[in-house]
């Protein structure tokens, strides 16, 4: 048995499914060509136990043998640091690869997650479109340059990215065709596919 556990969600509702982060993992874990398991927490009542491992009460958290961590973006991190294929190991690589990692989350993610949220909820005015047209745009600009964000490579930043921006509002959002084409190639990928797969019967088979 693998000492790599992806914990999620017993069950989630059709609205999310294929977009659980703890596809983020799966993801990573086929790319590296990890043994992993899944296990799962429940989804409707989250109790102390889920709390102690994910003080948020969300998913997923990764355990490693002895070894916990929680948030995606430190997940991946862990498991790219298992190898070299999602990370490379010369300074100037890594260096590129840890910073496109935080843009995804920080300068991306930060601005259309709350954007989307925004946007399902129905808001009347949805005063961050202008900010998500912006980074949106920048974003735009550097893959119409470039194949991938950072060492000429996939690495877990164009995972995180591509993740990122694969959001269905989000991917519909202007006209962006080197940010579509840079998605669509990257999910194109036979380990997403096995991931987000994997997930979906994951998901369905709890109904």
């Amino acid at each position: 048995m693998s000492d790599l556990i992806v914990w999620t969600y017993d069950w989630v509702p059709e609205g999310p499914r294929g977009f659980v982060r703890d596809l983020r993992l799966r993801w990573a874990c086929e790319e590296a060509g990890l043994a992993y398991a899944v296990r799962t927490v429940p989804f409707k009542d989250r109790g102390p136990e889920h709390f102690a491992h994910q003080p948020f009460g969300q998913v997923p958290f990764l355990s490693d043998g002895d070894l916990e961590l929680f948030e995606s973006g430190a997940c991946l991190l862990h498991l790219a640091r298992k190898g070299e294929k999602l990370m490379p190991r010369d300074p100037a690589g890594e260096a590129q690869t840890l910073q496109w990692l935080v843009a995804a989350l920080n300068s991306v993610e930060m601005v259309s997650v709350p954007w989307w949220f925004l946007e399902v909820r129905g808001a009347e005015q949805n005063h961050l479109t202008g900010w998500l047209e912006s980074r949106l745009g920048h974003m735009e600009n550097v893959l119409a340059e470039r194949e991938w964000l950072a060492a000429d490579r996939f690495t877990v930043a164009d995972l995180l990215m591509a993740d990122a921006l694969r959001i269905t509002r989000v991917r519909s959002f202007g006209e962006r065709p080197a940010t579509e084409a840079y998605v669509t190639r990257i999910t194109d990928r036979p380990a997403f596919k096995k991931a987000h797969a994997d997930q979906m019967a994951h998901f369905a088979k709890a109904d």
